[in-house]
């Protein structure tokens, strides 16, 4: 039993605005709900006819019945809707569908009527889907909560989608349909008003028929809540996520790592995070959904893919987009290439991926030797129709396997489409194009990766750095702040006048740089506020006279050429404390290469960041560099995401982060913006 039962498991259900007239939204529902099993109340306070089964109220209507209804289908206009739910609640109904448009979506009066709306949840305790949604589908329970025709035809399933829209969520569950996968639970969440993704993917955690979810995410409101809810439903279920929103750059703080921060890349790095599969279109989402539903490879950190195909040129297309996308497809072992040989001509390639040349007899045997390889977790096998030389359906479904299988199917459309709902039934999921089959294979891989990723996470309590005082912060109290969490900072003094930079000159020697010290100037270097390379007091006279007026100076030791990071963090006003790493210079900015976390994280987070920039090679040694010291880097990405989860800490930034010529890091400029005490007691997360 969960929360939503009443909703999505009712025993009786009324429907609001029912109607006999054809064309009605209210007649549209209550011909969809014919199938339900129990009892379907019929309300109509304008016309009601209790003769023919309208009644003028939900209380009425239970009374005739001797049953009140568990759900309330609401298909009644918007400024009518509060009263009638808060009577339905008051007559007994514990859930409602509210269907209409015209709440918040659609400005000043609607918004209105959904905070009426939201008060009778308030004040009833009543559960809430939408406003503004086409409905939910059940079709395990025959219920069809849903005006859209059709739906009433869908078969049940394993799948299960959780969608922003009303829309969405149809069109997923006809396009499962045309690929094989039955339904069990679709639901589209409109305005979320009460019930959220969050409240249906923790139902889903307690339902043992779902098998794998569907998540479409247009806005991530409820930040942390939802993505705790993935990852207790990954534990034993996967979820596959679209996020949307992928152009739109947001309202983002004025930090330069935060204007890289965009919603969408944080949505999409929380979901990943908390161990979700993400892809970029709906083609995808069905594709991936589809395979996880059938197969769900071992917690692995980096699972081999073996290739057996009877066609080489498209095996080269399926190799070359798993390479591309990163996976790993290794060389097979002496034994099992030696055994491959007793089996196929010699002409064949034979070494991963394995080229049949075409569909031969000896597939079963072929595909069995192939995962049997010690490097192999999982199999795929690509093959054209051939049904004089060998039943492609009937090989793979009798191969016994030592991995998980996939299949790419072509050939005549209606013949290829059958050997792939064969293949289905047989718990093989089948592809039908090498793209449809790397999106298939990549699903299974990120899964598993993401599972021993967390698995092997452990993140330890951060420590409580040292902090000032509210208010602006200048460069030296924030370097302060991060030398006391051992991140290295040059050696530097903080002078009054000139002639204390003079005499820091001498102490330090040169090169020097020299800054002006203003916590309310933040980019200094735009107002000629930094000067590089002083060596001599000549040089220091010079620079001087080009800064401008200043509280005071800061001279620090100039630092060895190196390539350059940027570091951040920033609280995000969904997700709360998020962490950023990005190249160095103008890349970070034009060409997006930043990777971002929630924190607190785990040092093996911290530690993959940087292989997920693409000018990784630039901070691992390229062209006989020296590489960064991977451990301090990641000492510095934990102890920046430490600071972060200090409640009085809005932002912290260091822009340079350089690389030293024995792979050490030091941060040359640092900027920490401290939040107002006023604003430090509410929750980051909306």
């Amino acid at each position: 039993m969960t929360a939503l039962d009443p909703l999505f498991a009712p025993r009786a259900i009324a429907v609001l605005g029912a109607s006999a007239t054809p064309g009605k939204l209210g007649a549209a529902m209550t011909d969809s709900l014919a199938s339900f099993p129990g009892p379907v109340l019929k309300v109509n306070a304008g016309r009601p006819d209790p003769d023919r089964g309208f009644f003028p109220t939900v209380a009425e209507a239970a009374a005739a019945h001797g049953i009140a209804p568990d759900l309330v289908v609401s298909c009644i206009p918007a400024i009518a809707t509060a009263g009638a739910v808060r009577d339905a609640a008051n007559a007994g109904a514990r859930a409602a569908l509210v269907c209409a448009g015209g709440f918040a979506e659609s400005g000043d009066d609607g918004a209105l009527h959904q905070q009426a709306l939201a008060e009778v949840v308030r004040d009833t305790g009543i559960r809430v889907l939408g406003p503004n949604t086409s409905g939910f589908l059940a079709p395990h329970r025959r219920l069809t909560a849903s005006f859209v025709p059709g739906v009433a035809d869908l078969e049940a399933g394993p799948v299960a989608v959780v969608a922003a829209s009303g829309g969405v969520n149809h069109a997923l569950a006809f396009a499962f349909a045309e690929a094989g996968v039955g339904l069990r639970l679709g639901v589209g969440l409109g305005n979320s008003l009460d019930v959220t993704q969050a409240d249906v993917l923790l139902h889903l955690a307690e339902d043992d028929g779902v098998r794998a979810v569907a998540l479409h995410v247009e806005t991530a409101a409820e930040g942390r809540r939802l993505t705790e809810a993935v990852r207790r439903l990954t534990g034993r279920i996967p979820v596959v996520a679209l996020v949307v929103g992928r152009s739109d750059i947001g309202d983002f703080a004025r930090s330069h790592t935060g204007a890289l921060a965009t919603s969408w890349r944080v949505t999409r790095t929380a979901l990943r995070q908390a161990g979700a599969v993400l892809v970029d279109d709906e083609r995808d989402l069905v594709d991936a959904v589809t395979a996880l539903s059938r197969v769900r490879l071992p917690a692995h950190p980096r699972p081999g893919i073996g290739l057996v195909t009877a066609q080489a040129g498209p095996g080269l297309l399926l190799t070359d987009d798993l390479r591309f996308h990163g996976l790993q497809v290794p060389p097979l072992v002496e034994r099992t290439v030696k055994e491959l040989r007793e089996l196929l001509p010699a002409l064949t390639y034979l070494n991963n991926p394995v080229d049949t040349g075409r569909p031969s007899p000896a597939l079963t045997q072929i595909v069995e030797r192939v995962s049997q390889d010690p490097g192999i977790d999982v199999t795929a096998v690509y093959g054209l129709l051939e049904p004089t030389a060998v039943d492609l359906s009937g090989a793979l479904a009798t191969a016994r396997t030592a991995t998980p299988l996939v299949a790419v199917v072509g050939g005549p459309a209606e013949q290829a489409r059958q050997a792939r709902r064969e293949l289905g039934a047989a718990g093989i999921p089948c592809a039908a194009t090498p793209a449809s089959g790397s999106v298939m294979i990549r699903a299974l891989v990120e899964d598993a990766v993401s599972r021993a990723r967390l698995q092997a996470a452990d993140v330890t309590a951060p420590g409580a750095p040292t902090l000032p005082l509210p208010g602006p912060v200048d460069e030296h109290t924030a370097k302060s702040v991060l030398a006391d969490l051992g991140i290295r900072t040059p050696v530097r003094r903080v002078c009054a006048d000139p002639a204390a930079a003079h005499a820091a000159l001498d102490e330090l020697g040169g090169p020097v740089v020299v800054k002006i010290l203003d916590a309310e100037i933040l980019h200094k270097t735009e107002v000629g506020g930094v000067q590089v390379g002083i060596r001599s007091h000549e040089d220091l006279d010079d620079a001087l006279a080009r800064m401008p007026a200043s509280p005071a100076l800061l001279v620090e030791q100039m630092a060895p050429a190196g390539p350059e990071l940027i570091v951040g963090v920033r609280r995000d006003p969904v997700f709360g404390p998020v962490l950023a790493l990005g190249a160095g210079g103008t890349a970070a900015e034009i060409l997006g290469d930043v990777s971002l976390r929630l924190a607190p994280l785990s040092a093996h987070e911290a530690d993959a960041m940087l292989d997920e920039l693409a000018t990784r090679e630039k901070f691992l040694g390229a062209r006989g560099a020296t590489p960064v010291d991977r451990t301090r880097l990641t000492h510095v990405l934990l102890a920046l995401a430490s600071l972060a989860t200090e409640n009085a800490v809005a932002e912290c930034e260091i822009n340079p982060l350089r690389i030293l010529p024995d792979g050490d890091v030091v941060a040359l400029d640092a900027v920490l913006l401290l939040r107002d005490p006023w604003d430090q007691g509410g929750s980051d997360d909306a």
